[in-house]
């Protein structure tokens, strides 16, 4: 019986994902354990397993097997917190750094680093980082709300977020160049970023703070489909606009600090995955925050392992590859959005 619609290029929907998208995220799900597996074949000199009967060979696989956990809970922080800062501000090129999220995060981790507290205090680390974020958004979300006059705009938080990024990149500066020859040596190293695994304890808290704030975005993945047609629309939803920001802002914060505390300062992250993520899988947010966890915990661990390849058997730190990934990135879609006189 003939219905007038032509079933052939009809989408079939799977819980709001249309045909194509669908094999995709197969296709997605399929290659990342791949993807993953070949980051543990990378070796400096050659590609395939050490020797597993050797104590050596044994440890250079648990090595390269904690370096994936890392990069997979670094990297889906990271992709995460910058789906919910696009999100939130409605902006392309929004990430944990243009909040100085990351900035105070790092400035937090810095003063635990060069005044000793990692040594006697192992979660030291991730707690100076957090409410370093914490105080360091809180103090751009007032800045931004004086200067609006109440609500908060767009445009007020990310000036106000570029300010505070400024003032706590160069004050980690001043402490790096009065810093001692050892504690210079850790804090430039651990700025660059790398993903030499952390003690357990660490590990273990991160996970769960990461976690956590993970399932605190995602359950308002819904909202943040609303607020990407801007505040009004979501407000004419019956949803408290300011609630959904304040509570969003905070969950993304705890993820990223967390991550620049075990990962140091990794770069464009945030940036990249959410944008390729975005383009592979559509813009539903109830779908993007779990696809760009898993995008971006594979991408950091691929980048970990070209940059323990590439010049070995020196290795470069996985902050470097990812800002020269990222650098480009970042001008292709400024130029995109400048030809279309785009403002923010």
């Amino acid at each position: 019986m003939k219905t007038g619609v032509n079933n052939d290029i009809q989408p079939t929907v799977l819980f709001g994902i249309s045909s194509v998208s669908r094999w995709r995220i197969v296709l997605f799900l399929l290659a990342v354990p791949l993807l993953l597996a070949l980051s543990l074949l990378l070796g400096p000199s050659s590609l395939g397993l050490p020797d597993l009967q050797s104590p050596v060979g044994r440890a250079i696989l648990n090595l390269r097997f904690n370096r994936l956990v890392m990069g997979l809970l670094v990297g889906s922080a990271l992709s995460v917190s910058g789906v919910v800062f696009q999100a939130i501000l409605r902006n392309p090129l929004a990430e944990p750094y243009v909040l100085g999220v990351s900035g105070g995060a790092g400035l937090g981790a810095t003063l635990a680093i060069l005044f000793g507290a990692v040594a006697f205090i192992p979660l030291s680390l991730p707690v100076a980082a957090f409410f370093a974020a914490i105080v360091t958004l809180l103090l751009v979300y007032g800045i931004a709300r004086t200067g609006s006059g109440g609500s908060p705009s767009v445009y007020s938080l990310i000036l106000s977020g570029v300010i505070i990024s400024a003032i706590c990149s160069s004050l980690i500066m001043f402490l790096v160049s009065s810093a001692s020859v050892e504690g210079l040596h850790n804090v430039i190293w651990w700025m660059l970023g790398n993903l030499q695994p952390v003690p357990l304890q660490q590990r273990i808290m991160s996970s769960i703070l990461i976690v956590a704030g993970f399932l605190v975005v995602w359950m308002l993945a819904s909202r943040f489909n609303a607020l990407t047609l801007g505040r009004e629309m979501a407000h004419y939803q019956g949803m408290n606009a300011d609630l959904i920001i304040l509570v969003g802002l905070l969950a993304s914060t705890l993820m990223a600090a967390t991550a620049v505390s075990v990962g140091g300062m990794i770069g464009f992250v945030g940036l990249i995955v959410p944008h390729v993520t975005r383009a592979m899988f559509g813009p539903d947010h109830r779908w993007l925050i779990p696809l760009s966890a898993l995008s971006g915990g594979t991408f950091l661990v691929l980048c970990d392992a070209f940059a323990r390849t590439v010049l070995a058997p020196v290795e470069i730190p996985v902050g470097v590859i990812t800002a020269l990934a990222g650098g480009p990135f970042f001008l292709l879609i400024l130029q995109r959005k400048m030809k279309n006189a785009w403002i923010a």
